[in-house]
């Protein structure tokens, strides 16, 4: 029975849990009700948050987790680490599906290794190293000191240089502020994230589809990407000093100025780039996706807040065995 159950918590990590009994039952014969596996996992999960919540509380006494070995070549490597949110639906009243619905953040970090990998032609290519992940429903007061646990277990402390890679959301750079700066750690604001921004306040002054608008959006695009951004700040802050035009577009490029500005130290893609650092969040977005809204985001599902956590955590420790499995076969 513990083989069988193992299998039907592991198929309810891929898919939705009448899809998992089916599945179990074609390839084991048994037959299980829904309600069978979705205690199973309550009681996997649920130890798996417990597990946790230990590892939390001895950190707040002192006592900081063990730290995971690093594979051979790695021990001087970049660490990343990239943290965005993702909304997910829930039921707005536990024990019943009625009502509308509720759609609730879950913040999401990433951690990495920027190694690299020769081809076959010989060339250096870019490479993530030893992935993991953490995830959380709830707070940034509950998100950071998870954060912090998995960035201890990673060696931040030692690491010869850390980056940090996330979008304009002020939340997730306290945690930045509060846990990775007194550390020297490198910040990047996601470049797509900020020409977002470029484009939106090009859009609010001058009319999106017009092609000045294009044309304006385009040149300061390329001078933040290419080492001036120090010219788009003097740019934007010298059309704000103006004023010559209506207000919804001057309030509009006072919000991307004053944006900017606040990540004037954030925004040197350039260099960061010269230094082999990525300027895109792309792997946490990407994580966001694969972890959060390929399972949780599936047409018509709506989900209570344990049933979720107790899910959420066996994806993790999925995630988390299937990137070690990955290593040792390096």
């Amino acid at each position: 029975q513990a083989q069988i159950q193992s299998m039907g918590c592991l198929l309810t990590v891929f898919m939705a849990y009448e899809t998992a009994s089916q599945v179990l039952r074609q390839l084991t014969g048994v037959s299980l009700a829904v309600s069978t596996l979705w205690n199973w996992v309550e009681r996997v999960g649920q130890r798996a948050m417990e597990q946790t919540n230990d590892e939390l509380q001895a950190m707040a006494a002192g006592k900081p987790p063990q730290a995971e070995p690093l594979p051979a070549g790695l021990e001087a490597a970049t660490l990343a680490i990239g943290a965005d949110g993702v909304m997910v639906p829930f039921r707005p009243t536990p024990g019943t599906p009625k009502g509308a619905t509720r759609w609730r953040e879950v913040k999401v970090a990433v951690f990495a290794r920027l190694g690299e990998w020769v081809n076959r032609k010989g060339e250096s290519i870019p490479r993530l190293c030893q992935r993991r992940l953490v995830a959380v429903l709830g707070s940034i007061d509950e998100f950071a000191p998870r954060l912090w646990l998995e960035a201890v277990r990673q060696q931040v402390r030692t690491a010869v240089r850390v980056v940090w890679l996330s979008d304009g959301g002020t939340g997730l750079w306290s945690v930045f502020q509060r846990n990775l700066k007194p550390l020297g750690a490198i910040a990047i604001l996601d470049f797509y994230h900020a020409a977002q921004n470029l484009y939106k306040g090009a859009s609010a002054w001058l009319d999106g589809r017009t092609r000045l608008c294009q044309k304006w959006f385009a040149m300061l695009r390329h001078r933040l990407r290419h080492g001036q951004e120090q010219q788009v700040l003097t740019e934007l802050a010298a059309l704000v000093e103006k004023k010559t035009f209506p207000e919804s577009g001057w309030q509009a490029l006072c919000n991307l100025y004053q944006y900017l500005k606040s990540h004037e130290a954030h925004i040197h893609y350039e260099q960061f780039k010269a230094a082999g650092l990525p300027i895109g969040s792309g792997i946490v977005e990407s994580a966001c996706k694969w972890l959060i809204q390929q399972r949780f985001k599936g047409v018509g599902m709506r989900w209570s807040e344990d049933g979720f956590n107790h899910l959420l955590h066996l994806r993790l420790a999925w995630v988390c065995l299937l990137y070690t499995s990955d290593a040792a076969d390096e």
